[in-house]
């Protein structure tokens, strides 16, 4: 087993986890009274991030790792555990909203309004750079963007609706 197999294991056991561990939260929080809005653009989602691990096993697989962009997509992944612990159980790979419950302000939030989003804007565009494949990271990190800028309104348009239903 090579190294760059290694890691494409562990990262993609890693979005396994986290699907599982989505659906678990987005269950708990509809029982709870929450609500998915813009649900039309989660299969774009999927589907880059799907397209974006099958290529990187495709192409990166027999790669030597390049060790500077390993020790970025390693930093990456402590911002996204501190993003996961921020969150807590609100964390889930789709826009649920909690009527009433308060934004989350603690940890990365202090400082970023979408830390999740720069961590995978960032893994999107390093694990293919630690595999030698700076094409692949451009072409999926212009992908990557499309669907983010179409969520990011999304969930902006959705927080704004709260908060304008709360101030009346």
């Amino acid at each position: 087993m090579t190294l760059a197999t290694l890691l494409l294991a562990v990262v993609t056991a890693e979005r396994l986890a986290e699907l599982w561990i989505a659906r678990r939260h987005t269950a708990a929080l509809i029982g709870r009274g929450a609500f998915e809005v813009a649900a039309g653009h989660y299969p774009a989602i999927v589907a880059v991030h799907t397209a974006w691990l099958a290529g990187l096993w495709i192409f990166g697989w027999s790669q030597p790792i390049q060790w500077g962009w390993l020790a970025v997509f390693v930093a990456l992944q402590g911002l996204r555990l501190w993003v996961l612990k921020s969150l807590g159980e609100r964390w889930t790979t789709r826009i649920v909203i909690l009527p009433g419950a308060p934004l989350i302000t603690e940890g990365p939030y202090r400082f970023l309004s979408h830390p999740n989003y720069v961590v995978v804007i960032g893994e999107i565009a390093t694990l293919p750079l630690c595999l030698g494949l700076p094409l692949f990271a451009l072409i999926f990190s212009v992908a990557n963007a499309i669907v983010l800028t179409i969520r990011i309104r999304a969930e902006g348009a959705a927080l704004r609706g709260l908060r304008h239903a709360a101030r009346q």
